[in-house]
């Protein structure tokens, strides 16, 4: 069971392996609202190439969902990315229930975003998790788990591909542990029960988060635009004194800490030209790039930037076509943005 493209690697593993898929279940297709047709889910396509039986309910806990995963008498279900959580009856429809493969050192990021909030919170190290599962989201026991540092400069997309890989020697750790296993009761006593205490959430993101606020320590805003890769993106609302402004997507940036106390800037002005020329000779850190916004302990270096309905493009290029503008100005209001304020409060 899965949707995503982190359950692939593990999925393909169990099949190269020599095991039985009855059946792929995952989410429903979406409908199209548009004239482009959404993109097939990575686990969809993957299920398709090799003619594998495909099935795609709506709830995976309706009456009729149930009676069908009875009727496959399957040993096990592996669940992983698959974006439902599965009742105590439908984890017992197979003869070991079933395990989840989760993208963080469970217990900690509990949730529908572990890699995404493993750099949110600044976390120096992350892994991937295997769980026999139970009712309570990502809190069965723990199977099996593999760590791993997390790069400094490391976005949700990059870490998330190495992570997917990760997965598939825990996940055929897993299975192999439970196929000494003759039914669900002889499995209660496996595994190591989580610690409630060390628990922490990591819920869905949405679009709105991805704004960029520069009223933000940078290491704060370092691990947001990484975080927030490649969905949902991080932007921000560029003003110009004309009274214009566009929106530009920021996909990358490089955090500075530097004291501009005595360069007469605010959080959210955007440094090109002459301005950061002049700045570069009092602070050298700033040397090397073309594009900077001020934050409140220093600036985010921007090498790229895509205005709105343009073509991503080098900072040195955008400056080019904006240097007409004696200043602009990244627009927000200090303490107004949600996922900062709460990134912020973590330990």
């Amino acid at each position: 069971m899965g949707t995503g493209p982190f359950a692939v690697p593990s999925f393909d593993a169990i099949r190269t392996q020599g095991h039985e898929i009855i059946s792929v279940v995952t989410r429903p297709s979406v409908v199209s609202s548009g004239k482009k047709d959404p993109p097939v889910s990575p686990v969809r396509q993957w299920a398709s190439s090799f003619d594998l039986s495909i099935v795609d309910p709506v709830s995976i806990n309706d009456l009729s969902t149930l009676e069908w995963l009875a009727s496959l008498h399957a040993d096990l279900m592996v669940v992983c990315d698959y974006g439902q959580i599965l009742s105590k009856t439908a984890l017992a429809t197979t003869r070991l229930g079933g395990i989840n493969l989760h993208g963080s050192l469970l217990p900690r990021h509990r949730g529908a975003a572990p890699v995404q909030w493993s750099i949110l919170a600044g976390d120096v190290s992350t892994g991937v998790s295997i769980i026999h599962m139970t009712p309570t989201l990502d809190g069965g026991p723990v199977l099996h788990q593999s760590s791993t540092e997390i790069g400094i400069t490391e976005n949700s997309e990059q870490l998330e591909a190495r992570l997917s890989q990760m997965g598939v020697a825990s996940t055929l750790a897993s299975i192999a542990l439970l196929e000494t296993k003759a039914s669900l009761t002889e499995c209660t006593d496996i595994g190591l029960q989580q610690d409630k205490a060390l628990t922490t959430k990591a819920p869905r993101l949405a679009k709105e988060d991805g704004e960029l606020n520069c009223h933000y320590p940078v290491q704060y805003l370092d691990r947001l635009i990484r975080a927030l890769q490649p969905w949902p993106g991080t932007f921000a609302h560029a003003h110009f004194p004309d009274g214009k402004s566009i929106r530009v997507l920021i996909p990358n940036a490089t955090p500075v800490e530097c004291n501009l106390a005595a360069a007469n800037v605010a959080p959210g002005d955007l440094l090109y030209g002459d301005t950061l020329t002049h700045l570069q000779t009092q602070e050298p850190r700033l040397l090397g790039h073309s594009l900077c916004a001020v934050a409140i302990d220093g600036v985010l270096a921007i090498p790229t930037v895509q205005p709105a309905g343009k073509r991503l493009m080098l900072a040195d290029e955008f400056v080019r076509g904006y240097s007409r503008f004696a200043s602009i100005k990244l627009t927000s209001i200090e303490g107004s943005h949600r996922l900062l304020n709460q990134i912020c409060q973590i330990p």
